[in-house]
């Protein structure tokens, strides 16, 4: 079943994990073991993260140091087909256009398609360790882009313009969007506009940044349904589990911290309090985002596995 339809057929707010591959060389049991504890909440679908490879620093034989291009983490193509066959839950792989050429897009939809993977998320990518120059003739720039490709790809028309048997499941997939605005954008308008162009060409449902604040998200939503925008928007939520996460979160991902939770972290000696206060305060979001009838709830789980499992058991 898409996960557009696992949403929309749910009796009641559903719910959905996010995961990161194992780091290159590690067992992929690690990711399943995460599967394994919070499999009891039912998820609707589990989504696999993407990630490019980085330029690191390597100390040479003979002492000097040079920057070497490594990928750290596999492909969730492979991850996300291995995930659906063992737990019979669809599993969404995280499509990015940054640090993968379209060449490459259009291999993993080729291997998607063939594995019976048929959800994704789109995004455009992290930026911040991305070094070398991405060329618009061989790389997307925006995620709109990548949708494109997507959408000709559901046609049966390949990036280099001939034709093919189109795939006789199209894919499925959201997109991102962002209640606080999205670093580079220069307004929380801009946003709302790159957020109907999405849903205009195909994007099935949105999902959040994280966010601590629901009355971001609350009066985010009521812009984008004023704004015609009309597919469920899925809040991305997150439990704080270190206390420098207070001035680490709005830093990277420009989430702000509402006062209430700020004031509590302030007070924490240590991260097992802050970890606590962290379980407390996502429960409480939650409870106020199910209590109006959010669609689904999406749960980032890295370095979080604990914390959000015992917050699933508490409003599952």
């Amino acid at each position: 079943m898409k996960v557009i339809d696992s949403i929309n057929n749910s009796r009641k707010t559903a719910f959905s994990f996010e995961i990161l591959p194992p780091l290159k060389g590690n067992s992929i049991q690690q990711a399943f073991q995460v599967i394994e504890r919070l499999r009891e909440f039912d998820p609707k679908y589990i989504n696999i993260t993407a990630h490019h490879s980085e330029f690191v620093e390597k100390l040479q034989p003979d002492g000097s140091v040079r920057k070497v291009n490594v990928r750290k983490r596999p492909g969730s193509v492979a991850i996300a087909a291995a995930i659906q066959n063992r737990f019979g839950i669809t599993a969404v792989p995280h499509i990015i256009c940054k640090g993968f050429t379209k060449d490459e897009t259009e291999y993993a939809l080729i291997d998607l398609n063939y594995l019976g993977v048929y959800d994704l998320l789109l995004l455009r990518g992290d930026i911040k360790r991305l070094e070398t120059e991405q060329h618009p003739e061989i790389y997307h720039d925006y995620a709109t882009d990548l949708q494109q490709q997507v959408n000709r790809f559901n046609q049966g028309i390949a990036l280099d313009g001939s034709s093919f048997e189109p795939p006789e499941t199209p894919f499925s997939y959201g997109m991102a969007c962002y209640p606080e605005k999205h670093e580079t954008a220069p307004s929380l308008e801009s946003d709302i506009f790159y957020a109907r162009e999405k849903v205009k060409n195909g994007a099935d449902y949105l999902v959040t940044q994280m966010f601590f604040d629901n009355t971001k998200y609350f009066d985010f939503v009521a812009r984008l349904r004023a704004d015609g925008i009309q597919v469920p928007i899925i809040p991305g939520i997150k439990p704080i589990v270190f206390a420098n996460q207070l001035t680490v979160l709005p830093a990277i991902f420009k989430s702000s911290i509402p006062e209430p939770l700020a004031s509590e972290l302030r007070k924490c000696r240590n991260d097992d309090e802050a970890k606590q206060i962290g379980i407390e305060w996502c429960i409480y979001q939650c409870k106020e985002l199910i209590a109006k009838g959010v669609p689904s709830i999406h749960f980032y789980t890295f370095m979080a596995v604990e914390s959000v499992s015992r917050t699933a058991r508490e409003i599952y």
